[in-house]
């Protein structure tokens, strides 16, 4: 089967160079799409350069910054025109082990998402202070209590759909820009009835730059999980998609 691994960036010059070649080096079957947000450290022309000599190396150039969970709607659109079997997304500073990426497409070809989880045996998460732990930690459990998705680590972004899932995704409805997409994505996915699974992962802080994460980010997580628990009480949820199991 045919992946393709979608990330997104911006000044990751230092992390893009090394991360590359390591997930090409995965198989001839996988191929990487990086949507950058026109970075100043020189991210695209990196990505530009090496996507010259390879094939499976794609660029998707935005004008500016304009948000994670932007970034990945019009990636995964991309994503769906290039057709591939299994669609990964992962950062691109090393936070995500590039390693585990053929254990989530192992596990894929039972399932129709499969979850990096950092909290699936516990915690671990390396080299994160302790507010940013607890903040993450708790902001799970609300997350799971209020939209009723069964997974342990709603807000990770190390995971594996495949095409027919990633399809059944509204992607023009989405609401969330930041890190909230994670679990705005999960949640459609568990709501139009596809299985889920969560494989065990090692989180690592940043190798280089600096983190993302604002208050602004997390108010807009805090209001949108109160949509989705809304949606969750008010609609009648789907049942299973023909050939596919429930979570």
């Amino acid at each position: 089967m045919n992946s393709l691994v979608v990330i997104p960036t911006y000044n990751e010059r230092a992390n893009i160079s090394q991360l590359l070649p390591q997930l090409l080096a995965l198989g001839k079957n996988l191929s990487v799409l990086v949507v950058d947000d026109n970075s100043p450290d020189g991210t695209g022309q990196v990505v530009a350069a090496l996507a010259q000599t390879d094939p499976r190396v794609h660029l998707l150039q935005r004008p500016g910054k304009m948000g994670l969970g932007s970034a990945y709607v019009e990636g995964f659109r991309r994503a769906l025109e290039l057709d591939p079997d299994r669609i990964v997304q992962m950062d691109a500073d090393f936070s995500h082990n590039p390693s585990m990426i053929p254990k989530l497409l192992q596990r894929a070809e039972e399932a129709d998402v499969v979850i990096g989880s950092r909290y699936l045996n516990g915690v671990n998460v390396v080299n994160w202070p302790l507010a940013r732990l607890l903040l993450s930690y708790f902001a799970n459990i609300y997350a799971r209590a209020v939209t009723r998705v069964p997974v342990r680590d709603l807000t990770g972004g190390f995971k594996c759909f495949t095409r027919e899932a990633l399809r059944s995704v509204p992607l023009d409805r989405l609401a969330s820009d930041g890190y909230a997409f994670q679990i705005e994505t999960t949640y459609w996915c568990h709501w139009n009835g596809f299985r889920i699974v969560e494989v065990p992962i090692i989180f690592e802080d940043r190798h280089s730059g600096t983190s993302k994460m604002t208050k602004e980010i997390v108010r807009e997580a805090f209001w949108l999980v109160l949509r989705l628990g809304f949606h969750h009480v008010t609609h009648r949820r789907r049942g299973p998609v023909a050939g596919q199991s429930r979570t």
